[in-house]
């Protein structure tokens, strides 16, 4: 065996459909797209959803639900993450740069201090909201809490 009659393994390639080569073909005449209607015109695509003049299924189901426009979404930070930060790498002030530095937040996002975990070490946060379990938690090792 050599570079030269190397070829693919039996059945692992296909011919593919020659489409519209004649009657002998099998797949000649219609061209597999039936007889006549909208389907077998060169450049027809069917609308996303469409069933066939069938009531849709977005249009059968109800609508439901209330998106509230004055929804203010935050992303959380709990008190065992600022724990394991704070041991690993001796911070002890957190701002928005620090969360931002280690892929917490987006520079974007509104920053909330949650109160999972547990929590020794001496921090200073500095965020947008506090959960009222957080900021007793922080304010009883010593630390401080400032809101943006």
């Amino acid at each position: 065996m050599d570079l030269s009659n190397l070829k693919p393994a039996n059945g692992a390639t296909k011919n593919r459909k020659r489409i519209a080569r004649g009657t002998g073909s099998g797949r000649g005449g219609t061209s597999t797209r039936g007889h006549k209607g909208a389907g077998s015109r060169s450049g027809y695509s069917r609308k996303i959803g469409f069933e066939g003049g069938q009531m849709p299924l977005q249009r059968r189901l109800p609508k439901f639900g209330f998106k509230n426009i004055n929804r203010v979404e935050y992303a959380g930070i709990n008190l065992d993450t600022l724990q394991r930060i704070a041991e690993q790498h001796g911070i002890s002030t957190f701002d928005q740069q620090v969360f931002i530095e280690r892929g917490l937040v987006s520079k974007n996002d509104l920053i909330k201090i949650l109160g999972r975990g547990e929590l020794s070490a001496k921090v200073n946060v500095t965020a947008h909201a506090f959960s009222a379990t957080a900021a007793a938690a922080i304010e009883k090792v010593g630390g401080t809490t400032a809101t943006i």
